[in-house]
């Protein structure tokens, strides 16, 4: 099991980061679906979160191919790329997410009771309308640039692995 948190204090500086870091860590992982189908033939599994201060990385399977699967992960987190079909697609889902959110009293009302009780927390609406305003392909290359420049790393390896 190894599990990874990349934290940057970029994420939670606007709304508008933390739907650019929404939008950052869909595409990472919808790059990822083809070459890591091989990993989950061989049942090793990965998941990427796009956590309240960062990308949380985990991996879990057996041993002796698992540093294969996150050198994978880490190489297409370093040489981010995506088209703008990708992008269209990736904010058009995020758009039905948080609306989907939104629409649920349940969840909303988490969102406002989290938003009261945490400083500096940003709302799902703020969210929400900060996507409708519109993204743009520029913005993204440049949070993901400025994200990767601003990095600390928290790490457990837990297993049979070797120091």
């Amino acid at each position: 099991y190894v599990r990874f948190h990349l934290i940057s204090p970029l994420i939670q500086q606007s709304a508008e980061n933390i739907v650019l870091f929404d939008t950052f860590v869909n595409i990472l992982s919808h790059n990822l679906g083809e070459p890591a189908y091989e990993a989950d033939v061989a049942q090793l599994e990965y998941k990427l979160v796009a956590g309240e201060y960062g990308l949380i990385i985990r991996v879990k399977g057996f041993n002796h191919k698992l540093p294969l699967l996150f050198q994978l992960i880490i190489d297409y987190l370093s040489d981010f790329s995506f088209t703008p079909a990708v992008f269209e697609m990736i904010t058009e889902q995020l758009k039905k997410t948080y609306y989907n959110i939104l629409i649920k009293p349940e969840t909303l009302a988490k969102d406002v009771r989290l938003l009261i009780l945490e400083h500096g927390r940003w709302s799902m609406i703020d969210k929400y309308q900060t996507l409708m305003r519109g993204l743009s392909i520029d913005a993204l290359s440049a949070f993901v640039k400025a994200f990767k420049s601003q990095l600390f790393v928290e790490g457990l390896v837990q297993g049979n692995f070797t120091s």
